[in-house]
């Protein structure tokens, strides 16, 4: 077949890589690669770049099947628990969020990541374009979280996060924090913050002399965690998500709620292919190296967090008492 190069001055229509996310075949990113690997064709013609615009008067096919119809614009609501990835490979063989999720749902992507460790909610959605348009700074949702960490800190210190702070040369905006209580050595906080940048919540607190050992998500910006156990996923009504995202956000993310909403229970992946393998083994090797971006980020906020503690004291010697020189016990005197 024939390679089309693309159309990237084109205005009508939208991208490829774009239209192909919003079916729920895959992200934007790994839609950029799948094209790359020669495995898309428009109109009968492998396509070779993503800037490509169509329209829905173009025939999309991926390893010769297809393209869907585009599903309508769906929203999740997810417990995450703590001891699970935010990412549908990952590198090191743990278990991720998704490969958790029940399977007669729609491919999802997570609206932002939580760490490993982290717990609370997590939106998912099956329209890329919401899920960017939901992490924007911009948009301005606040995300609040229920933190327990070691240490002690007051209401004085943590009003001074309003202005926002420079941690390491990184800035981070103003910072809602709300001491709840003590509990023995740690301490109970209420955070919300509107940007999300890595791991910000506790480096903010690491720059207090705070070290966190809990941190639960309980909002993300209308949508609240409540009562849903760990584990689990609640859709958000089509009606709920329209009146909350608004006029100017569903236009922004060009979300579609007049869709159908398809089964997935028997739905099958594209037709097994060489190029599919191909794709999924480098997609492992950029996962691999993400990963190991992570680790060096986490081994030098460890480092950081070493660096913050005071040193260990040595132990303080036994005094001995008069005439004690072995440390043993003083013989008694014969009378």
């Amino acid at each position: 077949m024939t390679a089309i190069m693309g159309n990237g001055d084109s205005k009508s229509g939208e991208r490829i890589a774009k239209v192909m996310a919003r079916a729920g075949l895959a992200s934007r990113r790994e839609a950029e690669a799948w094209i790359a690997a020669g495995r898309v064709s428009v109109n009968g013609a492998v396509i070779a770049s993503p800037a490509l615009n169509v329209t829905a008067r173009d025939v999309i096919a991926v390893d010769g099947e297809p393209l869907r119809l585009r599903e309508r614009t769906r929203l999740f609501l997810h417990h995450k628990p703590a001891g699970l990835v935010t990412t549908h490979h990952d590198p090191e063989g743990r278990p991720t969020i998704f490969g958790a999720l029940p399977r007669h749902l729609p491919r999802l992507i997570s609206v932002g990541r939580l760490d490993l460790t982290t717990e609370g909610l997590l939106l998912l959605t099956n329209d890329g374009g919401l899920a960017r348009v939901l992490e924007l700074p911009e948009t301005g949702w606040l995300r609040r979280y229920r933190v327990r960490a070691f240490g002690r800190v007051t209401q004085e210190q943590l009003d001074r996060l309003r202005g926002g702070i420079t941690i390491d040369g990184i800035r981070y905006g103003p910072i809602e924090a709300a001491l709840e209580r003590t509990q023995g050595a740690n301490v109970w906080l209420g955070v919300a913050i509107r940007e999300g940048k890595n791991r910000e919540v506790r480096n903010v607190l690491r720059s207090l002399n705070l070290k966190v050992n809990r941190l639960i998500r309980v909002s993300f910006g209308p949508f609240e965690l409540g009562d849903l156990p760990p584990g689990a996923v609640q859709e958000v009504e089509t009606a709920a998500l329209k009146a909350a995202l608004g006029p100017a956000l569903a236009e922004k993310a060009k979300a579609d709620f007049a869709g159908p909403v398809l089964d997935h229970s028997a739905a099958a992946a594209p037709a097994a292919d060489p190029r599919r393998r191909e794709h999924d083994d480098k997609a492992r090797v950029a996962d691999k190296a993400r990963g190991a971006a992570r680790r060096r980020d986490d081994a030098r906020s460890a480092a950081r967090e070493a660096q913050a503690k005071p040193p260990d004291r040595p132990p303080r010697k036994r005094r001995r008492g008069r005439g004690d020189r072995s440390g043993g016990p003083r013989p008694s005197r014969p009378r």
